[in-house]
């Protein structure tokens, strides 16, 4: 019988089972995949600008790092009183701007680092799990496809993670590079012209920015050069590169032998550097949400899906069980709730308090049954000593001193007890035996009540004991919903909190400063002066983090004069490696607010 080939229709479609199958089910595939949200799909991308739109102060509003080197306070006075403080503040947005993409780009890079250090598992597991659903099912359908192919689907899958975590974190380490030198190159012009500008402010304004306008070209060349920025990441196709191109406004020619300028030219020189500044946020903005760290609600989604499908499952069985169904179960839980509390608090917190309350201020209450009870045992122990006075004395035939203790008394009626006993039931009758089993009985009966009352003050001794243990339960409860509040109310926001983790956060930030300034000068030394200055720029980074992270510490300790003089020492330029390295070594060990862990008493 001769093989049949299978045949085709005139559109050269498979008509052959198998094939139509596999056709169909790629078909319901990648229309499954096109309806499900992507990261950079337009959804996602429009509640992203509505969501930048509604809160614009949040994202933008810098708080006050690292000061302009600008030198002493009669130089921001000199100009404010010339009318030029608007150039300080283009000056402060230029460096905020600048500081805040460092610090989202240095995140990105951390969280791509760390990942790139992870094992295999960890690699895949943030490939199918971390990226989103339409990454979840996609990861999910390519290890199903390749299971009968050669090679293991998850190696595929985590050589493939390893190929865009490498790619992200070269994109971000050339984005940081143009950054920081950019940074670098203001900070250095701010410096060179802070002290002409004491002198005359309206000839070198101009001048400070003109060299504004040039470093701004050279960012423009720098960033948007194709073979330093997309060279290792294919997703960025020349298409989007071309429609995103960053092109800088220029400031306009003006005539040379105008050596002053005029406040309308001023005014429209730093509009010109703000329209930069808002085109290049756009810029990075656009091409870093493509290697940027995912936000949480991406990397959580699954947690939240799922932790959407329980609260709707609850939801549902809340709703069967509540009054619009026509069950009192739920009111009838509330109000057992109701009673639980009401009986802890009166069994835990009421009762002990009043016990408490009673046992400190009322004490007196009680002294005069405790007298009653003493003055009892007291005839008692008088009886007994009648007795056995009465008992010695005709034994013996003859009066005993009154200095004799009952102890004494008390062997004289056991000798003749001892002896009686020989003859039980004649003595029984006719002896003594019967009145030393009396005296005995009296003796027992002494030292009962002599136990009771011993036993008696040692319960009334230790009321407030049992009381302080029955309130122990409440008292713990209390303790741990305000540690709860506490941890709620004063969350430790990284280096600028209180606790001791954020304590070792800013002992790492001396030692990314310390990094850093030592690989800035070994730039220099070299002679490299373009990571000399990209390095310089980190330097500045870090010293602002540091600058915001341990403000309001050092302000608390009155530290602060001195660490801000430190502070701005390290970001200077001219300042040799080995006298900022003395600067760190000192902030490292004097400083209240670096040290690695609080003393056990404070000083001042």
């Amino acid at each position: 019988m001769a093989a049949t080939l299978p045949s085709s229709n005139p559109n050269g479609e498979p008509t052959d089972t198998k094939s139509l199958i596999v056709s169909f089910s790629n078909r319901i595939w990648r229309s499954l995949l096109k309806a499900l949200p992507s990261a950079d799909s337009s959804l996602l991308a429009k509640i992203s600008n509505l969501y930048s739109k509604f809160l614009p102060s949040r994202s933008r509003r810098r708080k006050l790092g690292l000061p302009l080197p600008l030198g002493s306070s009669s130089i921001q006075s000199s100009l404010i009183a010339r009318d030029t403080s608007r150039v300080l503040a283009i000056l402060e947005d230029i460096l905020g701007h600048t500081l805040s993409s460092l610090h989202n780009i240095q995140k990105s890079l951390l969280f791509w680092q760390s990942l790139a250090e992870g094992t295999s598992s960890r690699k895949i597991s943030f490939m199918i799990f971390q990226r989103g659903p339409r990454a979840f099912v996609d990861g999910t359908y390519q290890i199903v496809t390749r299971f009968g192919t050669q090679g293991s689907p998850f190696g595929h899958m985590s050589r493939s993670a390893a190929g865009t975590i490498s790619a992200n974190i070269a994109v971000l380490k050339s984005f940081q590079c143009c950054l920081a030198t950019f940074l670098a190159q203001i900070y250095l012009e701010v410096n060179k012209f802070g002290q002409m500008l004491t002198e005359d402010s309206d000839n070198f304004l101009p001048q400070l920015l003109k060299a504004i306008n040039s470093i701004f070209s050279e960012l423009e060349a720098s960033i948007s050069h194709p073979s330093e920025i997309y060279k290792s990441n294919c997703s960025f196709s020349m298409e989007g590169e071309g429609s995103r191109a960053l092109i800088f406004e220029k400031l306009c020619e003006i005539d040379k032998e105008q050596s002053q300028w005029k406040d309308t030219e001023i005014g429209d020189a730093v509009n010109v550097i703000r329209q930069n500044l808002q085109r290049l946020d756009s810029y990075l903005s656009f091409f870093l949400s493509r290697c940027q760290k995912p936000r949480k609600s991406t990397l959580y989604w699954l947690h939240y899906t799922c932790g959407a499908v329980g609260l709707s499952l609850c939801s549902v069985w809340l709703l069967r069980h509540s009054s619009l169904m026509g069950s009192s179960d739920i009111d009838n839980w509330i109000q057992e709730a109701k009673e639980s509390t009401a009986g802890f608090w009166k069994e835990h917190v009421e009762q002990p308090l009043i016990s408490i309350r009673d046992d400190l201020f009322e004490t007196f209450r009680g002294r005069q049954k405790g007298v009653m009870e003493a003055e009892e045992v007291h005839l008692t122990s008088n009886s007994l000593h009648r007795m056995l006075l009465a008992f010695g004395e005709q034994t013996k035939g003859q009066k005993l001193p009154e200095s004799l203790s009952d102890q004494d008394m008390m062997e004289i009626v056991m000798d003749r007890y001892e002896r009686e006993l020989m003859h039980p039931i004649q003595n029984l009758l006719h002896g003594e035996l019967a009145r030393a089993l009396l005296i005995q009985i009296q003796k027992l009966k002494l030292d009962i009540e002599m136990a009771m009352l011993e036993l008696d003050q040692i319960l009334k001794a230790n009321e407030i004991n049992f009381a302080i243990l029955a309130a122990l339960p409440a008292f713990f409860l209390s303790i741990l919903l305000l540690m709860l509040v506490q941890a709620w109310a004063l969350k430790d926001k990284g280096a600028e909190g209180r606790g001791r983790a954020a304590r070792i956060q800013r002992r790492l930030l001396i030692v990314e400063v310390e990094k850093r300034v030592m690989q800035f000068h070994a730039s220099t030394d070299q002679g490299k002066e373009e990571d000399a200055q990209c390095m310089f720029g980190l330097v500045l980074y870090s010293l602002d983090r540091l600058y915001k992270a341990v403000e309001r510490h050092a302000k608390e300790t009155g530290e602060w004069l001195s660490l801000r003089q430190d502070i701005a020492n390290l970001g200077r330029p001219e300042l040799s490696k080995e006298d900022k390295l003395a600067i760190i070594s000192r902030m490292e060990r004097m400083y209240y607010c670096l040290l690695s862990s609080a003393p056990s008493s404070r000083w001042y």
